[in-house]
């Protein structure tokens, strides 16, 4: 209950902080430790959505910070609770995204005892949040909240992790509310833009790369503009593909797992390399060798929000400490040579691409994934989201889906596991007119798929797709290429992943033919439940490229050779 004479509690002062911020969406599992806060939600207009387990409340949390640029939040009690919600955090750090993570914590007065699930927050998440502080004054609720407001969006973005002695959220205090925040833009200079005029004039052979966040449906639209009016190659960097139309004729493709030979050979052929967002990390590297450590052998452009990465692994010919949302704009000033030498190579690009997305490669067994997944790509709508955790499964998606509008691949760049489930709850919930398709290795389904309760419980239908091969596949192709036939740890015993559907409250089904798939998909968006389309592949069908078959004969063909 509110009090009249001017006072709140810093529960209370917290709460009306988060909607001064423009906060819609909380995650939470709820804790004694920040009773009071729970308490402050009760009669303000943000939707806490209960999760069953921390870390997928904040991969929810942070899926929504992916899709929408402002930071999701997460709500966890301490210790157990926050160690749980720990991936979250994590995949916040490697992918760049906004999140805030408010944790519960002892009374001020037991601090360094080792109380109750006491935990020394800057200690445990100083190495991956991009702050980490205590709130001991409740005065000081408005001026700390929004500073990780800031901190979590400005730069290259990231998770922030604010702990909450339980005793200050009860405290009272009257103090105003922060003005609402707003994201700090980083422009390029003029000679920045000159120096990149030139370059570009110069160039026989450029590439674009786009990747990162801090983009938006106008930088995209932007980047689309420029790479048209230039005829020059862009391609996407791992889990990035949404920044620029796949149909748009200069796009080349995406530089991650399974990257198309052509491709790579492009990028390793080019003059001039721009990399806008993106880090060029150990993925879209193509394990930090597509480019030469420091100095890359091209000509490198990098333009990234954070200062702090510009040289950190390459050392560019031309640095540019801009967002990509101002980058974008300002390339619209950029005018391209009057002749283009390079845009047949383009045209080739765009060609090599479609070649290598158009049809499904032949797999063993009833089911073939890559057809499944060109299937939908011609029957979902363009603004359907797709998520995706980590396994091999995700190359079919990776591959041959063509994503058409902004911010509609929504996985994990860290590669973790467990992330679709929760991702697809998140998105639902923030986005319940967006169709949300889920894949789900069998592995991976397993690690959070307690959250598809939560879908149940707040009614929010989305189809899951459990792609089975009873294996954690990716580490038994490693297994196979490393160690040929010795198998060890990564074979699975499942579930009747349709029947687990139907005992939750929503739909299942099973699908062993490929042929029976558009049926199967038709009757769980018919259902209007949470649903789960239980994929039985065979363990064989190890990547869109090669079978384990393959992969232990060419391995034991090495060791013989």
């Amino acid at each position: 209950m509110r009090a009249n004479d001017g006072t709140r509690t810093g529960g209370e002062i917290l709460v009306d902080q988060l909607i001064a911020h423009g906060v819609e969406h909380v995650f939470c599992v709820p804790g004694e430790s920040y009773l009071a806060a729970l308490d402050a939600f009760h009669d303000r207009p943000i939707k806490l959505t209960v999760c069953r387990q921390e870390g997928g409340a904040a991969m929810m949390a942070e899926a929504v910070g992916k899709a929408t640029g402002r930071p999701g939040i997460v709500f966890c009690t301490r210790g157990p609770g926050a160690t749980n919600a720990s991936p979250g955090i994590h995949i916040a750090r490697q992918d760049s995204t906004p999140m805030i993570v408010f944790v519960g914590q002892v009374a001020r007065e037991m601090r360094e005892r080792e109380a109750f699930q006491e935990l020394d927050y800057r200690a445990v998440f100083g190495s991956i949040a991009k702050w980490v502080t205590e709130i001991d004054d409740p005065a000081r609720i408005p001026e700390l909240v929004s500073r990780a407001f800031y901190t979590a969006c400005n730069g290259r973005p990231g998770p922030v992790v604010i702990a909450l002695p339980e005793d200050m959220l009860v405290e009272r205090v009257a103090v105003p509310d922060a003005p609402a925040f707003e994201p700090v833009e980083t422009w390029p200079g003029q000679a920045d833009m000159a120096k990149l005029q030139k370059m570009l004039w110069v160039a026989k052979q450029p590439i674009v790369l786009a990747g990162g966040s801090r983009w938006s449906e106008a930088a995209r639209a932007s980047l689309a503009r420029f790479a048209e009016r230039f005829a020059v190659p862009v391609a996407t960097t791992f889990r990035r593909t949404h920044l620029i139309d796949t149909l748009h004729p200069s796009y080349a493709g995406d530089v991650g797992l399974g990257i198309n030979p052509k491709l790579l050979a492009r990028i390793k052929a080019a003059d001039l390399v721009v990399l806008i967002g993106g880090r060029l990390g150990e993925i879209p590297s193509q394990s930090y060798s597509l480019l030469e450590i420091p100095g890359p052998r091209q000509t490198f452009v990098h333009v990234h929000p954070g200062a702090e990465e510009l040289g950190r692994v390459y050392h560019p010919h031309l640095a540019i400490h801009a967002v990509p949302t101002a980058f974008a704009a300002a390339l619209e000033g950029l005018q391209p040579p009057n002749e283009i030498p390079w845009r047949k190579h383009t045209e080739t690009a765009h060609a090599d691409y479609l070649a290598w997305t158009e049809t499904a490669t032949s797999q063993p067994g009833g089911v073939n994934l890559g057809e499944i997944v060109v299937w939908l790509r011609q029957n979902l709508p363009e603004d359907a989201f797709i998520t995706t955790g980590a396994g091999n499964f995700s190359a079919w998606v990776h591959r041959f889906y063509r994503f058409r509008r902004f911010a509609t691949h929504i996985g994990p760049c860290s590669g973790s596991m467990g992330y679709g489930v929760p991702a697809a709850v998140g998105l639902k919930r923030a986005f319940p007119e967006r169709t949300v398709v889920c894949f789900a290795g069998d592995g991976d389904f397993l690690m959070n798929g307690q959250e598809f309760m939560t879908a149940v419980q707040y009614d929010l239908p989305f189809v899951t797709i459990v792609v089975d091969n009873g294996s954690y596949g990716t580490i038994r192709m490693h297994q196979e290429r490393d160690y040929p036939g010795r198998v060890v740890a990564t074979e699975l015993k499942n579930p009747d992943f349709a029947a687990y559907a139907r005992a939750f409250g929503g739909f299942g089904v099973t699908v062993e033919k490929t042929a029976d798939f558009a049926k199967a998909f038709d009757a769980a968006t018919k259902s209007g439940k949470p649903s789960i389309i239980h994929l039985k592949v065979d363990t064989n069908a190890s990547t869109p490229m090669a079978t384990l078959d393959a992969i232990r004969a060419k391995a034991l063909a090495n060791q013989n050779g």
